[in-house]
């Protein structure tokens, strides 16, 4: 189905893999994750109708998705690591079929349920 690690490195390479679109990628993970828990968090309490409470839960859970890219990317990071995630890839054909694929981040809690259940992966 979906390999978030996966998707985090395809986020974070691209089709050239330049230095800068990983920072700003992985910066993206992180604020998003950061942003999304604080708005949630805040839309929750001080929502007054349980929809808007509800809602607030929806913007934590999709910001919890967010951490879960986060920490992937920082693994992704280290020297070799998204080299070796990407090795033999064809990068064209996965970026078009994980373009999709992301849109599951809306799903509340899925990305890191996901990310907590695959198999570990020892990288370079």
């Amino acid at each position: 189905m979906l390999d978030v690690r996966r998707l985090a490195a395809l986020d974070m390479h691209g089709l050239a893999g330049s230095r800068l679109r990983r920072s700003i990628i992985r910066a993206e993970f992180v604020l998003g994750a950061v942003v999304g828990v604080g708005v949630g968090i805040w839309v929750a309490v001080a929502g007054t109708t349980v929809g808007s409470q509800v809602f607030g839960a929806w913007i934590i859970g999709a910001g919890v998705n967010y951490a879960a890219l986060a920490w992937q990317a920082v693994l992704l990071s280290r020297p070799g690591a998204l080299e070796a995630e990407l090795a033999g890839v064809d990068l064209g054909r996965e970026l078009r079929r994980y373009s999709v694929l992301q849109f599951w981040i809306v799903v509340p809690v899925l990305l890191a349920v996901l990310a907590a259940r695959a198999p570990e992966r020892r990288n370079a």
